[in-house]
């Protein structure tokens, strides 16, 4: 039993599931194909229609999907019902706005009649992580079935009652038979379905081993992809900062989803002028959070998914203090039941520490103190990680230095990098290639067929 619902709250495992057979796969497979070839003949506005029925249906059960959340993977109920809701909103986007993204392009380059028309591609492997177990599959759901394409939906083993949910409200929704379907395989058994031919790419948001080993495999069979990966976004605050703002973005930046996102704030890169003041505010507010039930709506910090990653951060936090790094609050195990973890802040983090370079998925925070703007876009590319990235600063000179320096997928000048269905999403470096949602995430997996009629 492979895919089980654990409470992290509590430790207590709620609801086990088999895998699925091979037989199962293969009707899977075929479902996922023959839906696809019935959905690529549906008019737009059909699309449209059952896009929009699926976002009808997550804002209406939106408490009862959060609550699923919450108990599968200890976000705070608040926070997952937001999940959902955003989820709802992205996938309104690409219902009112896919068929602009997808209508042909003219293009003046010869005596012929010559444009692009954009194409689905078919059946589409979807690899998932828990922390965003709604968001990160409807971001999707919403342009792959826009599109025309269809999902095969590998969800993380510690969330498989949301995975279920994702299929259930695209089938309630009127989205032909198939169309996504929610598979509890093994990681080997996801190899297996890419080499299909039915396969038409894959997308994988999760670890690097675990992104090296889908694009692997897709280059063999010369299969297209996208890989969001890990992160661990710079988040620079200058002396002309409003200290108070960037402040109280840097304690949410760190600490949202419990400090398990990707494109968290995680490397806090501040200027000598401003880096005292900063460190007390923070540590403040740092501690002022209130940890505890994720469905209390006083709550919040929740707990950490689980026992094994509540270790490694601790075993991360541990490392780097006997490698020199100074404590400046937090960042240690809260006994008890569940998984919870105090959130910390370290200071004085050695170049020669793996904690320099490494993700850490918790609410930790890494303080730097620098003298110049040069020096931290110098810092914050130190990284083999290139997600996001965010920037506190009036100075127009060191904003513009930052958009065109730093490398990653985004620059957020003073605001918290987020995602949203208009914008294009995704790393460079380690931290993955391609784009998510905008127009570039609809075009991901479709053929850009050039079409010249003389």
């Amino acid at each position: 039993m492979a895919f089980a619902s654990m409470n992290p709250a509590t430790g207590e495992t709620v609801a086990t599931f088999e895998n699925i057979n091979k037989a199962q796969i293969e009707d899977a497979l075929a479902s996922s194909w023959a839906a696809h070839q019935t959905l690529k003949s549906w008019s737009m506005e059909d699309r449209r229609a059952a896009m929009h029925r699926v976002a009808d249906i997550l804002d209406a059960e939106a408490e009862e999907l959060g609550a699923i959340v919450t108990l599968e993977m200890g976000k705070t109920l608040k926070s997952a019902i937001a999940e959902v809701k955003k989820c709802a909103v992205g996938c309104r986007y690409y219902a009112d706005n896919a068929a602009d993204m997808m209508a042909d392009e003219f293009i003046n380059a010869t005596s012929a009649t010559t444009y692009k028309r954009y194409l689905p591609m078919g059946p589409i492997m979807v690899v998932m992580p828990w922390n965003y177990p709604m968001w990160q599959v409807y971001r999707f759901v919403g342009p792959a079935l826009m599109a025309g394409n269809t999902g095969l939906l590998k969800h993380a083993s510690n969330v498989p009652q949301c995975s279920q949910s994702v299929e259930d409200v695209v089938r309630r929704a009127g989205f032909p038979e198939g169309a996504l379907q929610s598979l509890y395989i093994t990681t080997g058994e996801v190899g297996d379905m890419l080499r299909d031919d039915r396969v038409r790419g894959a997308t994988l948001t999760g670890s690097e081993r675990a992104g090296a080993s889908v694009a692997s495999i897709c280059g063999q069979e010369i299969k297209p992809t996208v890989l969001e990966l890990g992160g661990s976004d710079a988040f620079i605050v200058m002396p002309s900062a409003d200290l108070d703002k960037a402040v109280n973005i840097a304690v949410t930046a760190r600490t949202q989803n419990c400090g398990q996102s990707c494109i968290a704030g995680k490397r806090f890169i501040v200027h000598a002028d401003v880096y005292d003041a900063f460190k007390a505010k923070f540590k403040a507010g740092i501690e002022s959070l209130v940890i505890g039930d994720p469905n209390d709506p006083e709550t919040d910090i929740g707990p950490l998914v689980s026992e094994g990653s509540r270790d490694e951060i601790a075993k991360q936090v541990e490392a780097a203090l006997k490698d020199g790094a100074v404590r400046v609050t937090g960042g240690e195990v809260i006994e008890g039941p569940g998984f919870f973890y105090r959130p910390g802040i370290l200071e004085n983090i050695q170049k020669s520490s793996n904690a320099y370079y490494e993700e850490i998925f918790g609410p930790v925070a890494l303080l730097f103190k620098v003298n110049s703007i040069e020096e931290a876009i110098d810092l914050a590319n130190d990284s083999p990680f290139g997600l996001g990235s965010s920037i506190f600063t009036q100075n127009k000179v060191e904003q513009d230095l930052a958009i065109d320096e730093i490398e990653a997928g985004a620059t957020f000048v003073n605001s918290m990098t987020s995602s949203h269905p208009a914008l294009p999403f995704g790393g460079v470096k380690r931290s993955g290639y391609g784009r998510e949602l905008a127009a570039e995430g609809l075009r991901a997996f479709c053929n850009v067929k050039t079409v010249s009629i003389s």
